[in-house]
């Protein structure tokens, strides 16, 4: 599975940003995605996840209420992040992450879930 992540950019904090992911796999369905993020020096942490069907949803405490995951299953193959209230600390480089064989309705939150993972996208907040 290949993943395309795109939709970083520059932005002032309080701005938003939506990101994407697309997949190459015909059977996008029956993965469970993932976000997660690197700031400089840091390590990768998670972000945000979805299960297959897109039922269950998972965020990171910071990430909550501000950012949001979502999927295009059926003419996409695409995974949403639309991210909301910007902060300095949210700059990083975005990763989006497919876990094939999830189990229905399951979400994951551990970059050791995850089989692929797309080349990131960079995010950078100013404030």
């Amino acid at each position: 599975v290949q993943l395309q992540a795109s939709g970083g950019g520059l932005v002032q904090a309080g701005g938003s940003l939506r990101l994407s992911c697309t997949a190459s796999t015909r059977s996008f369905s029956k993965y469970a995605m993932g976000w997660f993020r690197q700031a400089p020096g840091k390590e990768r942490e998670f972000v945000a996840a979805i299960s297959w069907g897109g039922s269950s949803r998972e965020y990171s405490d910071s990430t909550k209420g501000r950012f949001t995951i979502s999927r295009d299953n059926a003419n996409k193959k695409t995974v949403y992040l639309e991210m909301n209230s910007l902060k300095p600390e949210d700059t990083a480089v975005y990763y989006c992450a497919a876990r094939g064989q999830a189990i229905t309705s399951s979400v994951y939150v551990q970059a050791d879930d995850y089989s692929f993972w797309g080349q990131g996208t960079l995010v950078t907040v100013s404030s």
